[in-house]
């Protein structure tokens, strides 16, 4: 069994050393990330395991603080006649008692690079290069490990990337990383982990395993999602209500459903949460906004509808019910019941099975409430744009999420996918549906048909 490397996150105060490992172990109860200045106090560590093996072991440790006069410091511990190399002078710093007090952090730092492989040194990008930096990278060369610069907040529009590049390899530092410990690039972490292979070969397998079961996550975790937005979908296009055709118990009807719908969109929007490992808390939108962690009345506001370039369906029995995301339909169909039930008898038992509810309610004055066309494509823009969001959110990420639009013409103009006209003629499909029979073969098949035409990227 390969040994793991030992990685040492080191950098200046509030430049986001525990951001990046949240972000890297997918922890968002990691240390503790604010914009106070020397948040880490202590040494933390993380370890990175793949099929029980730990490869990677990471260590979180304080913000450097005073690097100038620590400089300084250590130019005056050679003797008369010496000139100690870096480790040798680190080490006669460590016996005194400075290392104790004036400089306790920056010990811990030094300490723990020195016990590690490789150092990783986090740079707030939108930082100026300061002379504190310069000193910072000069002590920590002493300490003889590889060191591997991490340009953080890169994302940001007032980084200062091309000062650091130049500022870095005046220092001899030529290899650096970009990432953004809140929305990471999708390859930042295979870049990272391969930049630190090259300085580190003899880490190369257990950087490698890394960067193939982060591969396979990011594409296991993609697929979940998508199949749990399609299990909304489908459950949403079954569902089905009989009502009496009289006005106060179809405005009650109405209402039920419409609450039932919101209860099931959040029970996605939380799913898929805890799949990317987010809080509940973490979601919210301008325009589709989180009220006490549920998704806002706007799913049956017409308005929402129209701005999102929806087209509102026509062909609802009752307007106002359609405005309010709900298909009010009689019989399904503009035959008239001798007819009606004589083109039911000719298509035989499959068709009487799924309309034969419907012909006798129909018999019976009864009329059926479903979940409107542009309400299903709605449910579909908003859970890909927050599947949008979680791909690229990085765990250190303090704001809630902030959804941008999502261009995507077929769930706004296009035909419904053929899986969602299936399930509208097959309420026992749906979750929402009394007498739900969720495991069935043609069910199971369907959703994995909708969910390869889900795309959140």
């Amino acid at each position: 069994m390969s040994k793991a490397l030992k990685l040492a996150v080191v950098g200046h105060t509030n430049v986001g050393k525990t951001s990046l490992l949240r972000t890297l172990t997918r922890d968002i109860g990691f240390g503790e990330v604010s914009h106070r200045p020397s948040t880490t106090r202590h040494v933390e560590g993380a370890r990175l395991s793949v099929d029980g093996e730990a490869l990677l072991e990471l260590y979180d440790t304080p913000g450097l603080e005073d690097a100038i006069a620590l400089l300084d410091y250590l130019d005056q511990l050679d003797r008369p006649g010496e000139r100690l190399d870096g480790p040798a002078r680190l080490a006669r710093f460590m016996e005194g008692s400075e290392a104790r007090q004036r400089f306790e952090q920056e010990a811990k730092v030094l300490r723990q690079l020195q016990a590690s492989d490789a150092g990783l040194y986090v740079i707030d990008a939108r930082e100026p290069v300061l002379a504190k930096y310069r000193d910072e990278l000069n002590v920590l060369a002493m300490c003889g490990r590889p060191l591997l610069p991490v340009l953080n907040f890169v994302a940001s529009a007032n980084h200062r990337e091309d000062d650091w590049r130049e500022a870095l390899a005046r220092l001899g530092l030529h290899a650096l990383v970009r990432f953004d410990s809140v929305a990471p690039p999708l390859d930042g972490e295979r870049r990272l982990y391969e930049s630190l292979s090259l300085m580190h070969e003899k880490s190369r397998p257990q950087l490698q395993r890394l960067i193939d079961d982060h591969e396979a996550q990011r594409v296991a975790r993609h697929r979940s999602a998508k199949r749990l937005i399609a299990e909304l979908l489908i459950d949403c296009a079954a569902c089905r209500r009989s009502v009496a055709n009289q006005g106060e118990l179809e405005k009650s009807a109405i209402g039920e459903l419409r609450n039932e719908v919101r209860q099931r969109e959040q029970r996605c929007v939380e799913a898929l949460l805890r799949l990317y490992a987010f809080r509940r808390e973490d979601a919210r939108a301008d325009d589709l906004p989180l009220l006490d962690g549920r998704w806002g009345d706007d799913l049956f506001n017409p308005e929402t509808i129209k701005q999102l370039g929806i087209r509102l369906g026509g062909g609802a029995a009752a307007g106002a019910a359609a405005g309010a995301g709900v298909d009010l339909l009689v019989g399904g169909l503009t035959l008239g019941t001798a007819a009606l039930a004589g083109a039911l008898l000719g298509g035989g038992a499959q068709t009487l099975r799924n309309y034969g509810s419907r012909l006798k309610g129909k018999l019976q004055g009864q009329r059926e409430l479903t979940v409107d066309d542009a309400v299903l494509r709605l449910l579909a823009l908003r859970q890909q744009h927050l599947l949008q969001a979680l791909d690229l959110r990085g765990h250190a990420a303090v704001e809630a999420v902030r959804l941008d639009a999502l261009q995507d013409s077929q769930w706004r103009e296009g035909k419904l996918p053929g899986a969602l006209r299936v399930a509208r003629a097959r309420p026992e499909w749906s979750s929402l549906n009394p007498g739900a029979r969720l495991d069935q073969v043609e069910r199971q098949e369907q959703v994995e048909r909708l969910a390869k035409e889900i795309d959140a990227g």
